[in-house]
């Protein structure tokens, strides 16, 4: 061991040089955008691209309804799109109330296969130029894929993937006609850069989304669009509430959740200025723990240590007995 100490200071030091340039490359074109876009601070997004109009999914609660808040203040009219529940009509009708000035349009909508969502949101926003477009809308299923019904996963499929996708081609085949600039906003996780057993549809859709704006982003953006995907650390919202199977890290994301109210600021910062976003130390953390590793490493490494966690014996108890 001394030996081998030895012989790697003897080292001349420009091979030492040669060994941390890649890395030291690396985190300056991953730390100096952040700092820039820190640095510069939120946009007023009505006065970057001219906009009336936006739409957000996923905006009656959490993120979504913190991203309406947001727009609202900076005097957009919003079609908010959420779920037919308990929360879509109050959080319009409280819109309407604080901004009274604005128009705010509720539309009642199941991400779901063989759901028309997409057309009842062509006509809610008919004569309606939408240039601001926040694909937020997501929910977690958690245990085994095995385990849980196939319909289960595909719901979670369309919701997380394919809506965003559907909503997304409508209103970029719009703007691209009209030709209007505007942004084509999508909430991903840091999920999408790790494996995630227990929670595989989730990581899978929200991998698809970052790589499916990353390359959307080079299409549109010589037309003035901008698009923009981030990847938050835990918020403190209701999407935990209808998760079945306890995660114990999923519990201890929660004690570090930060309010929505705090992300809208970042994202519209990031808006036109990246198109990936990590936010906040959670993902920032996990961005740079998990680039240390090739993905294949990473996923043996995971394969060999999930076997031995709570979470896994758990859930594993009458593993196939029932689907």
């Amino acid at each position: 061991m001394v030996f081998l100490l030895s012989a790697v200071l003897a080292l001349p030091k420009w091979l030492f040089v040669i060994l941390a340039a890649p890395t030291c490359l690396w985190l300056a074109a991953y730390i100096l955008p952040l700092v820039y876009i820190r640095l510069r601070g939120t946009q007023d997004l009505k006065k970057k691209y001219d906009a009336t109009w936006a739409l957000v999914t996923g905006g009656s609660t959490g993120i979504g309804r913190a991203i309406c808040e947001e727009l609202a203040k900076q005097g957009l009219n919003v079609v908010v799109v959420g779920l037919p529940d308990g929360f879509l009509e109050p959080a319009v009708e409280e819109l309407q109330t604080k901004y009274g000035s604005q128009q705010f349009v509720g539309v009642a909508a199941s991400f779901a296969p063989g759901q028309d969502y997409l057309e009842q949101i062509k006509r809610a926003t008919k004569g309606k130029d939408i240039q601001l477009i926040f694909n937020n809308a997501g929910f977690i299923v958690t245990g085994f894929f095995d385990s849980q019904p196939l319909g289960k996963h595909l719901v979670n499929l369309e919701c997380n993937a394919t809506a965003a996708v559907a909503i997304t081609h409508h209103f970029a085949s719009l703007m691209v006609k009209t030709n209007k600039r505007g942004c084509i906003v999508f909430t991903s996780s840091a999920s999408a850069y790790i494996p995630n057993p227990f929670a595989i549809m989730y990581g899978a859709t929200k991998a698809f989304m970052s790589q499916f704006a990353a390359s959307l982003a080079v299409e549109l953006q010589c037309k003035g669009i901008d698009v923009c995907v981030v990847h938050p650390s835990p918020v403190s919202s209701n999407f935990y509430d209808k998760v079945e199977h306890k995660i114990d890290s999923m519990e201890s994301f929660k004690k570090v959740a930060v309010a929505p109210s705090e992300l809208p600021a970042d994202i519209f910062a990031s808006i036109g200025r990246c198109v990936l976003r990590d936010v906040g130390g959670t993902a920032i953390g996990m961005r740079l723990g998990v680039s240390l590793l090739p993905y294949n490493a990473l996923a043996h490494l995971i394969a060999v240590v999930a076997p031995f966690l709570p979470d896994y014996k758990q859930n594993d108890k009458g593993r196939g007995a029932t689907v």
